[in-house]
């Protein structure tokens, strides 16, 4: 008997979701409860705190629908600003194994803005299924090296801790650059993480002030002093571009970073027509067949973006008219007052847009 309760609970749950049609039962959920909805995944702001000016540490609680996360994945947090979402990518940086995610932003442009001043608890984030493939190897390598510059210290600071839950008997070195010690960011969590775990070093390299365990930006003879064992190791790396670029062209194939690779699309210029017409600002263009990022910009507009492949939902704009082609799908879109991502969607015909 005790065997048929939960099929009759999820048949019950089938009847009232089908009852409810067309809204579904999330949307009544909500209006009692946010985190009670079921098909959706919703995190409650549990703990807010400032490590810099510029950034703020949020703890998430996330609903029963959140499938947990593998450390080095990144997640599309949403919010809502003046009536329209918001969709960002950002990296949890706690354990796998924790119960509650923590996000760490640095203020950069408008949602980080808001996620740093707009934030506090009790608020209610909608979060996105994790993704990406920046992340450990399944088989844990016997040396890691973990190289992060300025925000980029998220996924990686996520691997070190899950590391340390595991009690990882390997070796693990943890160099951070940043400018100066002000902008270290988890700079005491991490002392006291090495503290706990005696297979864990913490290096500082401060690019634009002294006193840092390592000086200056990145150069070979940094890992040659505190990771002689560097080239048997499996390194991750997440920062600006330049550290990327050169941890990868001394290290070779044995580094893993947080890069995705564009996809491989093509645009009819040729045939284009139509106006493009930027509401906010009042510039006009004719439709050269190019995504709408590069439209804007000839048009001396500077739109925020990020990765440029459709991706990380930084250009994401409002568009308020016309028809577009997602560039990655081939899909067709010409709902009104639609959120699109700018660096991926071509105007078919006359459009509008909110910026």
């Amino acid at each position: 008997m005790t065997a048929l309760i939960p099929r009759r609970v999820r048949s019950l749950a089938s009847l009232a979701e089908a009852l409810l049609t067309p809204h579904g039962m999330d949307r009544y959920l909500e209006l009692v409860d946010p985190m009670l909805v079921r098909r959706e995944i919703r995190g409650l702001v549990t703990a807010v705190r400032k490590q810099t000016p510029d950034s703020v540490t949020l703890t998430v609680k996330p609903s029963r629908a959140w499938p947990g996360f593998t450390a080095g994945q990144y997640v599309r947090l949403q919010v809502e600003i003046d009536g329209v979402r918001r969709t960002r990518c950002y990296s949890p940086c706690g354990s796998q194994y924790d119960g509650e995610l923590e996000f760490t932003v640095k203020e950069q442009g408008l949602v980080s803005g808001h996620l740093n001043r707009a934030i506090g608890v009790g608020s209610v984030l909608n979060l996105s299924t994790p993704d990406g493939g920046f992340t450990l190897p399944a088989a844990r390598p016997g040396r890691v090296l973990l190289i992060a510059g300025g925000s980029g210290i998220t996924p990686v600071l996520a691997m070190a801790r899950t590391l340390v839950t595991e009690g990882h008997t390997g070796e693990i070195v943890f160099v951070q650059y940043s400018n100066g010690p002000a902008d270290a960011l988890y700079r005491t969590e991490l002392a006291e993480l090495a503290a706990r775990h005696p297979g864990l070093r913490v290096v500082h390299a401060y690019t634009h002030s002294k006193g840092g365990d390592l000086n200056g930006f990145f150069a070979p003879e940094h890992l040659a002093r505190v990771a002689p064992w560097f080239r048997d190791a499996e390194a991750f790396v997440c920062g600006p571009k330049p550290l990327m670029d050169a941890v990868r062209d001394h290290l070779g194939e044995r580094v893993h970073t947080e890069e995705f690779t564009p996809p491989a699309l093509t645009f009819d210029t040729a045939n284009a027509e139509g106006q493009v017409r930027f509401k906010r600002s009042g510039r006009e263009c004719a439709n050269s067949g190019k995504p709408l990022l590069e439209q804007a910009e000839e048009a001396g507009l500077s739109p925020e973006h990020g990765c440029r492949m459709g991706i990380c939902f930084s250009c994401t704009q409002l568009k308020t008219a016309g028809r577009v082609r997602n560039a990655k799908t081939g899909e067709i879109s010409g709902e009104e007052d639609e959120e699109i991502q700018l660096c991926i969607s071509v105007p078919v015909g006359d459009v509008e847009i909110d910026a």
